[in-house]
């Protein structure tokens, strides 16, 4: 007990405002299991507690000053206005000189203070559709500039995978005994985990176990100002945030699912995989977020087993218990999937309406803007410079990029969820070729039908590539070209096809049309 009694007398030495270098002392001290903060005016220090807890060590002096310095190096990576610099703190734990240029005795992690009405997991309020963007969008960069974890590393191998799954389940049975609910998680969990050991397995010598941030969820961003933070990333224990790319964000998309934010979580990763291109990763999204709903299980049943707890805090605890669990369970269940394609020329407004499926639905989107450009190695809202049929779009290219969007929508649907194809399919053999793939995978196949006046057509092609901005390229003279070469619809097609004839998609109709519709045999 002699170090956490020196690490309570530091912390009482240091709650004198003599020993700060401008007499002011902190205002507020914050105790966790492993640290303790104190906010000093503009600033927090976080001193670590000399423990040895397995999962992590900070027994020594030198590791604590080790793991400070990758606190700042790993949290500079996403709040590098936040996360300052390591401080040493010198004299003894009864008179402490933060600051000190001689002997440290422990030392401190300096950040700066952020106004916490900004927490996002404290007001649901402020994750709204452009704040998601904006996170997908941060988290896609993120991921693509973070390292790759070495190959003869564990990380990511399937048995490391499961390891900590497995143990997850034998704690949660210590803390609230046998369970119907945890004995169904366990035994899906370890029938996906020996499906999915290729996958995993492939992940990994694909580059996809990288440095994460390791704890990500609401609780761990907030808005200040108009910059959103994203801070307090795993430090003490590498294996936590060595991870998939595609298990972080199964966090944050299960804690959005938990808060009743499905369809913003819904968003976050459509925007997330037409921005990474990573689509291959859905079939293990599930698999990763019972795994994360059960990680939060456990947090909730070890404070709910704490001594001395409030009766309303029990209630609350329990609640969420159980809200973890049948969350954890609804991901294992069997879905269907869908393949829905637009039909419809340049200006149309596929893209505008089929954005609110994305949520409704839900559904995630590919799009042939997008996907033409990433197949050329390009940037989506980068031009192309491409002629009219020359470039990105000869005929030989679009094949290649309807060969894509076919790809990406059988993984889609190979993830049980509903795919929508946004491009003109201007052409009936491209039609055929997603129809007949429809029916091979045996799911619902819809053409969502966009019909616009000519003059309108030009009118929003015209503004659209004036303001510039969007991946597509389309011009006065493709719309022209569309007009004169487009194949319509077949009367078989007419029959799967949806109508759309205003700004605004008909949805309870394409609802109904897609969970009562026959697949074709």
């Amino acid at each position: 007990m002699k170090p956490l009694n020196d690490h309570a007398r530091l912390v009482a030495g240091l709650r004198e405002p003599a020993c700060w270098p401008d007499g002011i002392g902190p205002d507020q001290v914050i105790e966790t299991h492993i640290s303790t903060v104190l906010l000093v005016g503009h600033y927090a220090y976080k001193i670590k507690k000399p423990l040895d807890l397995g999962f992590l060590d900070f027994s020594t002096l030198e590791r604590r000053r080790h793991f400070c310095e990758e606190e700042i190096r790993l949290n500079s990576r996403l709040a590098p206005d936040v996360y300052l610099e390591v401080i040493p703190i010198g004299g003894t734990p009864d008179a402490p000189e933060p600051f000190t240029t001689g002997p440290a005795i422990e030392y401190a992690v300096r950040m700066r203070r952020f106004d916490q009405s900004g927490l996002l997991s404290e007001h649901l309020e402020l994750v709204t559709p452009g704040l998601v963007d904006q996170l997908a969008e941060r988290l896609a960069r993120f991921h693509a500039d973070v390292d790759r974890a070495p190959v003869d590393a564990d990380w990511g191998d399937p048995e490391a995978v499961e390891a900590p799954m497995r143990e997850n389940f034998l704690q949660l049975r210590e803390l609230i005994g046998e369970s119907e609910a945890l004995d169904r998680l366990a035994d899906w969990t370890e029938l996906e985990a020996e499906k999915l050991a290729p996958l995993l397995s492939e992940r990994k010598a694909g580059g996809f176990i990288r440095e994460c941030h390791g704890d990500l969820h609401l609780g761990n961003m907030a808005l200040d100002g108009d910059e959103l933070l994203i801070f307090d990333g795993i430090e003490f224990n590498p294996a936590l945030r060595w991870i998939d790319v595609i298990s972080e964000l199964a966090f944050l998309l299960m804690d959005l699912d938990e808060k009743g934010l499905q369809p913003l979580a819904q968003r976050l990763l459509n925007r997330y995989l037409e921005l990474s291109g990573d689509y291959a990763a859905l079939r293990l999204l599930r698999f990763y977020q019972v795994y994360r709903a059960m990680v939060r299980a456990k947090v909730t049943a070890i404070r709910l087993a704490q001594p001395d707890i409030p009766a309303e805090d029990q209630a609350q605890l329990t609640g969420d218990l159980h809200n973890y669990l049948q969350l954890a369970l609804g991901y294992t269940g069997t879905k269907q999937g869908a393949l829905v394609i637009t039909h419809g020329l340049s200006g149309s407004g596929k893209s505008t309406q089929t954005l609110a499926c994305i949520e409704q639905l839900p559904a995630l989107r590919v799009r042939s803007d997008v996907e033409r450009k990433r197949l050329a190695g390009m940037e989506s809202d980068q031009s192309s410079g491409s002629a009219l049929g020359d470039g990105i779009y000869r005929a030989d290219f679009s094949a290649r990029t309807y060969g894509r969007l076919l790809q990406l929508a059988t993984q889609i649907i190979g993830a049980e969820m509903v795919a929508i194809v946004d491009a003109t399919f201007l052409r009936r053999s491209d039609r055929q070729a997603f129809r007949q793939q429809a029916r091979a995978l045996g799911v619902p196949f819809l053409i969502l039908d966009f019909r616009v006046p000519e003059s309108l057509l030009r009118q929003r092609v015209r503004q659209r590539h004036q303001q510039g901005g969007d991946a597509s390229e389309a011009t006065l003279d493709v719309l022209e070209r569309q007009l004169v070469s487009a194949e319509p619809l077949s009367g078989d097609e007419l029959k799967q096809a949806l109508a759309v004839e205003s700004d605004h998609l008909p949805m309870d109709e394409l609802r109904d049309r897609l969970q009562h519709g026959a697949v074709e045999l």
